[in-house]
């Protein structure tokens, strides 16, 4: 006959026989928002400037790659799906050792990867080389989430709807800082000085990485709860506050980062759903963003007949080659950086609509509206009409972003919070890899065509959104505990004063 847990018979025993204990839950909550919070924020939020301008530097330095290896359209696709496969490879591979070996090392490690990595690409002597680097520096920004799993884990519960989107605004900075930093470099002295001086943030943040603490959760998840109390002591300190009375009690988790959880059947219809929504949502996303780069590259004049039109007015030899070159110019980094800046447009009516309506609900509407200007796309239109509806896109596919992240790091316990986020990482990639064929090969064939497709892909997210099992809003977040250990708690507690607030930190 099974047994129950030596630290649950220890949890237990102490509630019941009146002896104060709290959970790192309510520890978080007591403590409150302060002055750690602002100092993660902006050390973690960074995370985001140097992951956006390692995904966004693709797109600036495509004209340059395809006019110096002499790349065809399939070729110039390739480069960005290789980053996106190291991405999804790693992604699994780091969001498990995450939850086994803590959240802090695999963050530093992927940081180290990343800019290593980064650097070598900028002397890629080949194009085989370049797409092989690229991959590997792929890998390394895979692990980047990590630092919005330490976010999350720290915040209070009614300051996660409101931090966690703002942090889009780390990624807006590093996507402008990029595309800035091209306008300026890359007809000056190249791509390859760009490649290196794009890796020079991810460096300097390595060095405040020791200011934020490991995960609290994570610690006493590994029954460590001794660097857990003294986080929150910390925390505390910072803060101007106190952690609540009594003993920091919680089993800890001897089964953690295991794949078959994800699949268990309490979780088993919210991991597939999360799933249909990351690849479909980086799939109109990075689709939006190749999209902008090739429309603007190829400068169209008109909506759907706009690449039809350029190709058959221009009979030269240059414009029929595979290999033909059109850099961007000015207008090309103006348009670039006024659609980009849409990713922050809507994020004040996101934060509302995700606390007030919901996760599931939030992300169905901004889903639906995406599907919409899709299809809007293809009606004839000005640069400027154009410019528009590409600012809405950002903001949309920016807004799905948001909100999916912030649900997968609230739905799933901490024993496995991070291989969710590893998994549905992978899943986003796959859409990633398969959005430049569509943006840079299919968009060129037809243009309705690829945007139908966008569309349709982001009905079915929507669908998926709203019937999610799950709502995770003013949700505390899960510990863990298998359902074998409900059932010890149940017996064990009886009519225990403390029952109810204990089942609710542990399901």
């Amino acid at each position: 006959m099974a047994t129950a847990p030596k630290e649950f018979c220890v949890l237990i025993f102490f509630s019941c026989l009146g002896q104060k204990t709290f959970t790192v839950e309510e520890a978080v909550e007591t403590i409150g928002f302060g002055r750690f919070h602002i100092m993660l924020f902006l050390i973690m939020g960074s995370t985001g400037v140097v992951e956006a301008m390692e995904i966004m530097l693709i797109a600036v330095v495509s004209p340059l790659i395809r006019c110096e290896w002499q790349l065809q359209d399939w070729q110039v696709a390739l480069v960005t799906t290789m980053v996106f496969f190291g991405y999804m490879v790693f992604s699994i591979v780091l969001g498990l050792l995450a939850d086994r070996y803590g959240r802090w090392k695999i963050l530093l490690l992927s940081f180290l990867w990343a800019a290593y990595f980064s650097l070598l690409t900028s002397f890629a002597p080949s194009y085989a080389w370049f797409v092989f680097l690229r991959a590997m520096v792929g890998g390394g920004v895979s692990g980047h989430a990590q630092g919005l799993i330490i976010k999350t884990e720290f915040l209070p519960t009614k300051y996660r709807g409101y931090m966690l989107p703002l942090s889009q605004v780390f990624w807006l900075a590093g996507s402008l800082l990029i595309i800035g930093l091209a306008s300026v470099v890359n007809p000056t002295i190249g791509w390859r000085w760009l490649i290196r001086i794009a890796s020079i943030p991810g460096i300097l943040l390595i060095l405040v990485f020791k200011f934020i603490p490991e995960s609290a959760r994570y610690n006493v998840s590994t029954g460590n709860a001794g660097a857990a109390l003294a986080t929150l002591q910390r925390i505390a300190r910072i803060n101007g506050a106190a952690v609540p009375e009594g003993r920091l009690r919680e089993p800890a988790q001897e089964r953690r980062g295991r794949f078959k959880d994800l699949i268990h059947p309490k979780y088993l219809r919210t991991t597939l759903q999360i799933w249909i929504i990351w690849l479909g949502i980086a799939f109109a996303y990075y689709g939006v963003i190749l999209a902008s780069a090739e429309l603007l590259e190829r400068d169209p004049v008109c909506g759907s007949a706009a690449l039809a039109l350029q190709d058959s007015s221009d009979d030269s030899e240059e414009s029929h080659s595979p290999c033909h070159c059109h850099f961007f110019g000015p207008a090309a980094y103006q348009s670039m950086i006024i659609s980009t800046a849409g990713e922050i447009a809507l994020n004040p009516v996101n934060i509302l609509s995700i606390n007030l309506l919901g996760r599931r609900l939030s992300l169905c509407i901004t889903m639906g509206c995406t599907a919409l200007f899709f299809l809007l796309l293809n009606i004839c239109t000005s640069r400027a009409g154009m410019v528009g509806f590409l600012f809405m896109l950002r903001a949309l596919v920016s807004a799905n972003f948001n909100t999916i992240y912030i649900y997968t790091a609230e739905v799933y316990p901490t024993t496995m919070r991070a291989l969710g986020m590893g998994t549905s990482g992978a899943l986003c990639r796959v859409g990633a890899m398969v959005a430049p064929f569509i943006s840079q090969v299919l968009m060129s064939a037809s243009f309705l065509g690829a945007l139908c497709l966008f569309s349709s892909v982001c009905i079915i997210c929507a669908i998926s959104a709203v019937t999610l099992p799950i709502e995770t809003k003013g949700r505390a977040l899960p510990v863990g505990t298998t359902p074998q250990e409900l059932l010890w708690l149940q017996k064990l507690l009886g009519t225990c004063d403390d029952a109810a607030r204990i089942q609710a930190q542990l399901s």
